[in-house]
């Protein structure tokens, strides 16, 4: 549904004729119109049903309609009103948008004029709207606790909750890709005195040059072929809160120039825009480029990468804080068992001696990929066993998992801990699997390549 369509718009004039006209023109245009011929009229209207556009006059047969701004204000706070007048002076101008009208027109119509200012008037609705949706889903979509058990990770955190209270400082995040970046800025969003706005993010290598520019920035009308109206960027619309820059070295060049003003100057500029508009937001940026290379490559200005580096925090990768594995593991699965509505009670032993043995070259997205998998594979009631992991998980049988019943040392073969197994069992091979801690299929795989005969 068009905006139009959607768009309730009350006129409020004492005289037929200009109600009656103004009804036929806006809904000809589609708006849906009510008119009243008084302010007290214009109130019940506006509590019964309230209007998006207020088109108000100022000389009512009840008394002025300034008055009239804030009671209607107060049933709708976010209600465009435009203020009719016959009066040329700038003094009662001033006075309705101090009292919070949108605009205002003279008698006799320019009525064109008229239409643009509802049309301006319903987009700042739309953009108000919108924001306030975008901060409901940020405060509803709060992180979760950042797990930290390694005594690397705990010093990360509390790096991170000391910068969150300084909530002007540029914070440089580094890392390999996936050890959790965007968890730990929005973990900084959250601490600081910023947590009631808007935390928004965008990741820098994602988009094209133009685009990225036009989506930092935002963007006048007519600044380029398909910009059709104006666009407010990240920069405008999380004022007061934190915007994320995933992959900052990635940035074009010219990109960086226009972001080394908004660190320094605390300003910038629309593209296509003739003046500078203030920035209050504070900017977190994270990467997990080698940033000195990138400037010896000179496709990372130096005078930027000394503004972002500020306050810089470098979030070791998971297979140097193994003590952080498990206690990610379990709330992985705890939080998809949830979200899946499945009963998985948790890991089983064997399942957690794999998930500790294994490198993670993922790091902790990885390590959340794979429990999301298992958990949709697991049976009902049932802990997660190996044998839902990727194979890569599988594949090199450490020889500290199974233990021949005292036949023989930890350091016999693959050959001799299957061999054992499968004497153990009587020769059954899902028994065998299941003391060795894999799969049936994998251990055929392996009997095999081994040349072992069931």
């Amino acid at each position: 549904m068009s905006r139009v369509a959607s768009s309730r718009v009350l006129v409020v004039d004492d005289e037929d004729l200009i109600r009656w006209s103004l009804d036929r023109d806006l809904t000809r245009q589609g708006y849906s119109v009510v008119s009243a011929s008084s302010g007290a009229q214009a109130l019940k209207l506006q509590e019964s049903d309230p209007a998006d556009v207020v088109l108000l006059d100022i000389n009512l047969p009840d008394g002025s309609g300034v008055p009239l701004i804030p009671k209607l204000k107060a049933i709708r706070e976010d209600a465009v009103v435009i203020m009719i007048t016959s009066d040329t002076g700038l003094e009662t101008a001033v006075q309705s948008v101090r009292l919070g009208a949108w605009d205002y027109v003279t008698k006799p119509f320019d009525f064109p004029k008229l239409y643009n200012a509802i049309a301006k008037g319903l987009e700042q609705l739309a953009l108000r709207q919108e924001n306030r949706a975008l901060r409901s889903r940020d405060r509803a979509a709060r992180p979760p606790a950042i797990v930290a058990e390694s005594p690397a990770m705990k010093k990360v955190v509390e790096l991170a909750d000391r910068v969150a209270q300084n909530d002007a400082v540029t914070v440089l995040l580094r890392g390999e890709s996936g050890v959790g970046k965007d968890l730990l800025a929005r973990h900084i969003h959250c601490a600081s005195a910023r947590a009631d706005r808007l935390f928004l993010d965008i990741n820098c290598a994602a988009l094209p040059e133009t685009l990225l520019e036009s989506e930092l920035f935002g963007h006048e009308r007519g600044a380029f072929t398909d910009a059709r109206t104006h666009k407010q960027g990240l920069f405008e619309l999380a004022a007061g809160g934190t915007v994320f820059l995933d992959e900052v070295a990635d940035m074009p060049l010219s990109v960086q120039a226009k972001l080394l003003k908004v660190l320094e100057q605390r300003s910038f500029r629309r593209v296509g825009g003739l003046r500078d508009l203030v920035s209050d937001i504070r900017i977190v940026a994270a990467t997990n480029r080698d940033m000195e290379r990138a400037i010896a490559e000179r496709t990372l200005r130096e005078d930027l990468y000394y503004r972002l580096k500020v306050f810089p925090i470098v979030i070791p990768p998971l297979r140097e804080r193994r003590e952080d594995i498990l206690p990610l593991a379990r709330t992985f699965v705890a939080d998809y068992a949830a979200a899946f509505r499945r009963r998985v009670p948790g890991l089983e032993p064997q399942t957690e001696r794999r998930l500790l043995d294994y490198r993670w070259p993922g790091n902790v997205r990885e390590l959340k990929n794979v429990l999301e998998r298992a958990v949709i594979l697991a049976e009902e009631d049932r802990p997660i066993w190996p044998d839902l992991l990727p194979a890569e998980l599988l594949d090199d049988l450490p020889q500290t998992d199974c233990v021949s019943n005292g036949a023989g040392p930890l350091a016999l073969s693959e050959a001799g801990l299957i061999r054992d197994a499968l004497a153990d069992s009587g020769g059954n091979q899902c028994k065998a699997a299941a003391q060795l801690g894999i799969s049936r299929g994998q251990l055929a795989r392996k009997m095999r390549r081994l040349g072992i005969a069931p």
